[in-house]
């Protein structure tokens, strides 16, 4: 099996076009083939409120609503109209629906953004931390450069070159200090995972060999290896979901991950049961919720993480919780008291 030298770039994939259009390559495909386009004509923030009140939408404070669509674009904020609109007419408001309502709930949820990302944060760092204790021990500094010790060498290649790119554009100075004055293109993994996104560190974690390794960072967490590479790569989305602004109330997430069945064998019971019946919730936030606690309480044991997203949660209606997937009985879970 190859290998990278720890001070030669790898070679890149390939150089094809990425994206929709360059800026050298001229227009889009869609226009130097004459199709025509099709838009939307722009409103002022004046007549996008009476758009709002000729669904039904009851603006009360005119002034109040075009700060909120000044400063948080009428599109953004029109996804989180739909618990108040009439089934299947998603642009007609139920009757003496007011304006304060969407706003709430969009308030809710940059506020539940806030909290999923700070345990995101928490938890990339720990799997950062280790991974580079447990590659560097088991396996060696720079080992991390060798497809021998990772299951698919395609998919490593592609991560190197990812590193390598993330490497290039940190303006850290101990990255610099390493390849330019060490002359070390390749730093040791403990030097590397300080710049390297999460995904980047989720792609190592799940790639690496052998499974004893993965287990041996698993095991920090109470958790099966496979469980928990699932879930970091899950993570490492609903982290970017929470820092790029999304909208994490009522999403289903596209990469899902594995729930713990057996191992510990506590956290069962704090899942929804309904994910078992096929119904879609395990791609809603509310069995992620259950397992960044979990995390989280490995990390840190003493955190009052888990009250304050309980007392969060709590500001929102019922029927707009079941919308992210959470039980009926979700309060009374063990989880969400480990803290008083």
């Amino acid at each position: 099996m190859s290998s990278f030298s720890p001070t030669t770039p790898p070679t890149p994939l390939n150089d094809a076009h990425q994206g929709g259009f360059s800026l050298l390559g001229g227009l889009p495909s869609c226009l130097s083939m004459g199709v025509p386009l099709v838009s939307k004509p722009a409103h002022t923030y004046a007549q996008q409120i009476e758009i709002l009140r000729s669904r039904g939408l009851v603006v009360g404070d005119a002034e109040f609503a075009e700060r909120c669509l000044a400063h948080h674009n009428y599109y953004r904020l029109s996804a989180y109209r739909f618990p108040f609109t009439l089934d299947g007419e998603a642009d007609r408001f139920h009757p003496g629906t007011r304006f304060e309502q969407i706003w709430d709930l969009y308030h809710f949820d940059r506020g539940l953004r806030q909290l999923v990302l700070e345990a995101t944060k928490r938890i990339e760092i720990s799997v950062r931390s280790l991974l580079a204790y447990e590659v560097g021990h088991q396996l060696g500094p720079v080992a991390y450069l060798e497809n021998k010790h990772f299951r698919d060498p395609l998919v490593h290649a592609k991560t190197l070159t990812t590193l390598d790119s993330e490497m290039q554009r940190s303006k850290e100075v101990f990255i610099k200090h390493h390849r330019s004055t060490l002359g070390m293109r390749w730093p040791p993994i403990w030097v590397l995972v300080e710049v390297a996104s999460f995904g980047a560190v989720s792609s190592l974690l799940g790639q690496l060999e052998p499974p004893a390794l993965r287990q041996s960072i698993a095991d920090r967490f109470e958790l099966d290896e496979k469980t928990f590479c699932s879930l970091v790569h899950h993570l490492s989305v609903v982290r970017n979901t929470a820092a790029h602004h999304s909208r994490l109330w009522n999403r289903r997430f596209v990469v899902t991950f594995q729930l713990p069945r057996k191992k510990p064998a506590y956290l069962w019971e704090n899942f929804n049961a309904a994910e078992l019946n096929g119904t879609g919730k395990e791609r809603q936030l509310y069995n992620t919720l259950v397992l960044l606690q979990h995390l989280i309480q490995c990390i840190e044991p003493q955190s009052c993480w888990s009250q304050r997203l309980r007392e969060h949660m709590h500001r929102l209606d019922d029927d707009l919780i079941g919308d992210m997937g959470f039980p009926s009985d979700w309060g009374s879970k063990p989880i969400w008291h480990a803290v008083a």
